[in-house]
């Protein structure tokens, strides 16, 4: 949870089984304020209106029984010298108090229980040893210490006895000074005011490191510069495995030495935050970016395998690229000039369409005077407002998913709207919403053509609505840039090999009739709108010499065209 606070009414309904452990999670992620978490269940329809006000009752009576035992033990007289002292009272943990929570009856206290076929939530709150159940502190309490099991007060002020083993209920002292027997959960309570700014809370901390990880970040940033310095795209960090470096999309060992499992996790978890180290303890994974002064800015992803933790690091320009710095033809810097529709980078992964993007996101930064939101996993390369005024939101640390985002920058007034990845039908729908209304849509696609494109973005949808999607893409879609990154024939890097499908009516109307095989036909005729093939790039490239025949056979769609197979059938 984003929050390590669990409010004392959501663990009321958890332990009366009214709702689940995950829905109360997902609740304290959606519901920043805790004193309406109520009113956020009863609105997801978790829990009914009475529901609701049968634990708020319940909720202030343990809170008034708190405080009135408080305020006798307050009142009490000091003993007199010499006097016997009373047992002392069990002083408050110095780490966070518990409230008691009635142990529920044997009949439904509240209405509408759920049924005995429902998945039984856990009673334990993650990151927690605190459990709801009197009978599991009992099993879990010595054989000694048995006969009297006692659950902590919360707010950090004192503790009282609630069961026994044999389960009566302790007395409660009252404000008087008279000894009350506390209230079961089946008794009535007095009706009470809601109490909307006391909440009673449990803190849940992150899980302890492994040892030997403090002051061994400095052993990973030199082999961050190490590779900047080598121009590598990417660093490989392997348990049980040697480094290796992506150069010119080869991957290289650097050396023979094996990196130790236990070496290879303190290296990495040194670099990481609470935050994140708690995402990878919990999920086995996480992705972030990190900055090294003096190298650039790295995009990582940190797993766990069989043979222990990994990390892989992008290394990502310090500065936004230009279409110059990425080797791509000036003519697609006309794409930045829409001010509404979408324009999608496509191609394999690694190929550079971050890159490309970037590039492009720059380019509407410098050039005109709006309001450009970008949502990213993670934020890669870092744009300064310029012209623009420039958001950029992180999947995780600024936002719960791509949709969530999109949806909410629907109402942030935004020009232009940069999308990591379009990655779940949710996404393609909003984006395709985003275009429709008035906004520039820019975002990636991990598809190898722009025919392809075509049928991602309409086969995600079910068969149902597909004829509708053909139409809003047909009159949404600006442009598809679909690239591959290919060997130079020097060995010196790799440049870009482009397929560029630019929307008109011809195209639009294909898309609405289904017809998208016929699309290579249009891309092969229409180099005078700025349109080409894959392999007409290749073509180029190989005709040129920066690149070799072997690698053009490599990327290319249509063999024929290189390995001279297509001349030998004409000859016949």
């Amino acid at each position: 949870m984003s929050d390590s606070k669990v409010p004392l009414l959501g663990r009321l309904a958890v332990h009366y089984k009214l709702i689940t452990q995950a829905q109360l999670s997902q609740a304290l992620a959606d519901q920043g304020d805790h004193s309406k978490l109520g009113e956020h269940l009863v609105a997801e329809g978790h829990l009914q209106a009475k529901q609701l006000d049968r634990l708020l009752k319940i909720q202030q009576d343990m809170l008034v029984k708190h405080r009135a035992a408080k305020a006798t033990e307050a009142a009490s007289p000091e003993p007199e010298a010499g006097a016997a002292s009373p047992t002392p009272a069990r002083l408050p943990s110095p780490v966070v108090e518990k409230m008691p929570l009635p142990r529920p009856p044997r009949t439904a206290p509240l209405e509408e229980r759920p049924s005995r076929n429902a998945p039984k939530p856990s009673n334990a709150l993650p990151g927690s040893d605190d459990t709801f159940s009197p009978r599991a502190l009992e099993k879990q309490a010595p054989v000694k210490e048995r006969r009297k099991v006692q659950l902590s007060m919360v707010d950090g002020e004192t503790d009282r006895p609630v069961a026994t083993a044999a389960g009566e209920v302790a007395p409660v002292a009252t404000a008087a000074g008279e000894v009350a027997p506390a209230a079961t959960a089946t008794q009535e309570v007095a009706p009470v005011a809601t109490p909307t700014a006391e909440v009673a809370t449990v803190e849940v901390g992150a899980p302890p490191r492994p040892a030997g990880c403090e002051g061994r970040k400095e052993q990973l940033h030199d082999l961050l510069r190490q590779a900047s310095e080598a121009r590598a795209s990417d660093l490989h960090i392997h348990s049980g495995a040697r480094l290796q470096f992506r150069v010119h999309g080869e991957l290289t060992d650097q050396g023979d030495a094996v990196l130790e499992r236990a070496d290879c996790e303190a290296m990495l978890v040194d670099t990481l935050d609470d935050t994140q180290w708690s995402l990878l303890a919990k999920h086995g994974q996480v992705d972030f970016a990190y900055s090294l002064e003096g190298v650039g800015r790295f995009r990582c992803n940190f797993y766990r395998q069989q043979r222990g933790l990994d990390g892989t690091f992008r290394l990502i320009t310090p500065r936004p690229p230009t279409l110059d710095d990425l080797g791509l033809p000036a003519m697609l810097g006309k794409f930045t000039g829409f001010h509404q529709g979408m324009v999608l980078l496509t191609g394999p992964a690694g190929c550079g369409k971050s890159a490309t993007m970037a590039a492009l996101v720059d380019m509407v930064n410098e050039t005109r005077e709006e309001h450009i939101i970008t949502v990213e996993d993670p934020i890669e390369v870092v744009h300064p407002s310029k012209k623009c005024l420039v958001n950029q939101r992180q999947v995780g640390p600024h936002t719960e998913t791509f949709a969530r985002a999109l949806r909410a920058a629907l109402r942030e007034d935004p020009d232009v709207i940069s999308i990591g990845e379009l990655r779940d039908l949710e996404t393609i729908s909003l984006a395709l919403t985003a275009a429709e209304t008035g906004h520039f849509v820019l975002a990636t696609l991990h598809t190898n053509s722009a025919m392809r494109t075509i049928n991602r973005l309409i086969g995600v949808f079910p068969p149902n609505q597909q004829s509708q999607i053909r139409t809003m893409v047909s009159e949404s879609l600006r442009a598809v840039i679909s690239q591959r990154l290919v060997v130079r024939q020097d060995g010196k890097g790799r440049v870009p090999a482009l397929e560029v499908m630019i929307v008109n009516h011809a195209i639009g109307n294909l898309i609405r009739e289904n017809k998208t095989v016929q699309l290579q036909s249009i891309l092969q005729t229409g180099a005078s709108h700025g349109m080409c093939l894959l392999d007409d790039s290749l073509t180029k490239l190989v005709g040129n010499g920066t690149i070799t025949k072997e690698e053009a056979l490599r990327h290319c769609d249509d063999r024929r065209r290189f390995d001279g197979t297509q001349q030998h059938g004409a000859q016949e």
